[in-house]
């Protein structure tokens, strides 16, 4: 049975804490809980057995088949790391350790050893700037990291009310209820019975410009509509360039390198010329009308270089914002230094959206999902 190296250079909390910080980063949903669950089990197996710190991991960390290979991948790469961990865990200060080492604690590093001394702690402090970086401009290293971390972004998809009223124990009083329960009674008083209005999946709709201005953040788009296509029902994604491409149903594969490759296959005019405006009028006359976007939240991705008719661009905008609850244009250069909508494009449609925004970086992408939410 082969083990863990044995000179005492690191705790061994901070060395499966910065194990668990890796995971999370490569994808894996690893909560407070499962951290807490994964730290007592090691100190119950011990940590110089590897193949039993294996199991504890895959057991106390992982709840999908994706989960479990991200796991073994990363375990091979972080324990073959020069950290040097020691081969147990004294128990008796087990909830000091994990108290004080848990990712979130505000506390943590205050007068700890310096941060670009410890591997854990500039792990964290290079995905928070990986977070801000402008996407076109990473290396390919950094490209595949920052992949990763997109299964980090909360994605809470939009609700919409219905006319249904179902009995809560909060809202308006529900008086036919009400009084057949006095009835029942005698006509003594009775409790007051609430309800209140159901609620439903709002659609959301992403419209991907994919033209070669765009090269640079294609592929971050489309991990990021792969994200919120998977979060739940009622989300379309279509790509824009010289024509009209539905690609939903090629993200709707779970592993997103795969969703990724199967929608550049479909892909006809991927780095191509850019037809805005005929390519959204495409939309809106064989979609939009039929119900796709009624009522929903359409998200344009695109800088706005438009090489038709500006004015046919913004007749299309214009018609979509009255079908949609809400339109949303992302461009990624919105959030840049200097930037200033001043492109033929942009100016045509701004009076007809509800909200412009920055989609440069994986903090953008975040706000974004924060305004189709609500």
């Amino acid at each position: 049975m082969t083990t863990l190296a044995t000179d005492l250079l690191h705790q061994p909390d901070e060395v499966l804490l910065g194990f668990a910080t890796a995971l999370r980063a490569a994808g894996v949903p690893v909560t407070q809980d499962r951290t807490r669950a994964y730290l007592d089990a090691v100190a119950l197996v011990g940590l110089g057995d590897r193949s039993a710190t294996r199991a504890a991991g895959r057991a106390t960390l992982c709840a999908t088949p994706e989960d479990l290979e991200r796991h073994d991948r990363i375990f091979e790469e972080w324990f073959q790391r020069d950290l040097s961990t020691p081969v147990s865990r004294p128990r008796a200060t087990q909830p000091k350790a994990v108290a004080t080492l848990l990712p979130d604690d505000q506390d943590a590093g205050a007068g700890g050893p310096d941060p670009d001394d410890d591997p854990v702690r500039a792990a964290a402090s290079t995905a928070e700037v990986l977070r801000h970086r402008d996407v076109a401009t990473l290396e390919p290293a950094e490209r595949a990291r920052l992949a990763s971390m997109f299964a980090g972004l909360p994605v809470r998809l939009p609700t919409r009310p219905t006319a249904r009223r179902t009995p809560h124990r909060r809202g308006d009083v529900d008086a036919s209820r009400t009084l057949r329960s006095s009835l029942r009674r005698m006509g003594e008083p009775a409790e007051i019975h609430r309800r209140r209005r159901t609620t439903r999946p709002r659609r959301v709709v992403l419209l991907v410009d994919v033209s070669g201005s765009m090269s640079g953040y294609a592929d971050a788009l489309l991990r990021l509509a792969h994200r919120v296509v998977n979060a739940g029902p009622g989300v379309e994604v279509f790509s824009l360039g010289t024509r009209l491409t539905h690609l939903t149903r090629a993200l709707k594969r779970r592993d997103p390198d795969r969703a990724i490759a199967a929608a550049g296959d479909v892909v006809p005019d991927w780095s191509g010329g850019t037809r805005l405006g005929e390519t959204l009028r495409a939309f809106v006359d064989r979609h939009g009308r039929r119900g796709m976007a009624r009522g929903a939240v359409v998200v344009i991705f695109s800088d706005g270089w438009e090489r038709g008719d500006t004015a046919l661009l913004e007749e299309q905008v214009d018609r979509l914002h009255r079908l949609a609850h809400k339109v949303v244009w992302v461009n990624p250069h919105r959030g840049k230094d200097g930037y200033a909508p001043v492109q033929q494009g942009i100016v045509a449609v701004l009076p007809h959206v509800d909200a412009f925004l920055a989609g440069h970086s994986l903090a953008t992408f975040g706000a974004l999902l924060e305004e189709v939410g609500r």
